[in-house]
């Protein structure tokens, strides 16, 4: 806009010169119209850069300056088509520079310049001024509007552009968390089966190798579903996981563990319903990493895990164990760990909550509860 207006300010006063040919004495619109267009010039950009308040008055001092000048050069132009586009121009800065209201009281007092005309002339000339100078004000305050509309989209553009990075990389870490506790809670519960294992053979080695061969050949067995659970989460970044019922996966669960040394029953309590799949791995995991923790940490001598479809719509999963408890919080210890984080994660993203707790008369009891 400002460069357009330069560059109309100057073909205005090519005008004015030109018409200034033509008359007897022309030196006095040619120095009221470079004045004038001087003014414009260097006022426009300046006062376009100051701060709001402060551009208001200084944009009605130009102005109280600039149209007394432009009356002048209309007088001395004899109304030429020159100082009237000079005029106009005013106008369009009035309307770059003020708000509305003072732009509407500029472009109403622009015609005046015809005061001294007879009333018919006035009329005629003063109404015709007036028309031009409604215009100019209405296509300037559109092009405005449309400048800064352009503007606002292009911020709002950089926003999209700003959000869309923040999604990308929220979704990245959301998937880098799955991840991270596909590896714990699946590859970290069959490793520690097996080391349970390959412990107990080298117990009994020298003593009963018949006894450490079979524990041997389960350890085996354990680490060739530890590199099928790689696989596993491999094949999820490329195709949709597969997963068997709750109730097969927790069998199968329950019967390793009772394997490895910790006899473990399940109950399925209430009416079986397919579950989400979100909500279907929380529950598995969490009976995984319970077991895990029962065998590691509980001294137990059994283990029990209660799977309860309530008809309130909600599907809990318990891991009960009578061994020592929970241990007393260390300071400086991290409470949560990495399994139980994981699990909480998983409960969460799937609306649910989980929770473990000492129970009474000795032994620990992880639970967790999903929407389902």
């Amino acid at each position: 806009m400002t460069r357009a207006l330069a560059v109309l300010i100057l073909l205005a006063l090519l005008t004015v010169v030109v018409e200034a040919t033509d008359h007897p004495h022309p030196l006095l619109a040619v120095a009221l119209g470079v004045t004038y267009s001087a003014h414009a010039l260097v006022a426009l950009p300046w006062l376009a850069g100051q701060p709001v308040p402060r551009r208001y008055w200084l944009t009605a001092g130009h102005l109280c300056l600039q149209l007394p000048l432009g009356a002048l050069l209309f007088g001395a132009a004899h109304t030429g088509v020159g100082a009237t586009l000079l005029l106009l121009v005013l106008v369009a800065q009035s309307v770059l520079l003020l708000p509305l209201p003072a732009a509407a009281v500029v472009t109403a007092v622009v015609p005046l310049v015809h005061l001294g005309m007879g009333w018919a002339d006035f009329a005629r000339q003063g109404l015709g001024l007036l028309g031009a100078a409604v215009f100019t004000a209405v296509v300037t305050a559109l092009l405005q509007r449309e400048q800064q509309a352009r503007a606002e989209l292009a911020e709002a553009n950089e926003q999209l552009r700003g959000y869309a990075a923040q999604a990308e990389e929220l979704a990245t870490t959301r998937e880098r968390n799955r991840l991270a506790r596909d590896i714990h809670d699946g590859l970290g519960h069959h490793l520690t089966v097996v080391q349970m294992q390959v412990q107990a053979a080298r117990a009994v080695l020298s003593t009963d190798p018949g006894r450490a061969d079979e524990v041997l050949a389960k350890a085996q067995q354990q680490a060739g579903e530890a590199l099928a659970e790689v696989r596993r989460s491999v094949a999820t970044l490329r195709e949709p996981r597969t997963s068997p019922p709750l109730r097969t996966a927790l069998e199968v669960l329950t019967a390793e563990v009772s394997a490895a040394g910790v006899p473990t029953t399940l109950e399925v309590v209430g009416t079986e319903r397919r579950l989400p799949a979100e909500a279907e791995e929380s529950l598995f995991r969490s009976a995984q990493e319970g077991l895990t923790n029962v065998r590691k940490h509980a001294g137990a001598a059994s283990a029990r895990v209660t799977l309860t479809y309530g008809e309130d719509g909600t599907v809990r999963l318990a891991v009960r164990d009578d061994g020592r408890g929970l241990p007393a919080p260390r300071r400086g210890e991290d409470a949560g760990a990495f399994g139980l984080l994981g699990l909480r994660e998983r409960a969460a993203r799937a609306g649910g909550q989980l929770s473990v707790a000492s129970v009474p008369g000795g032994g620990t009891e992880l639970l967790v509860e999903v929407p389902g």
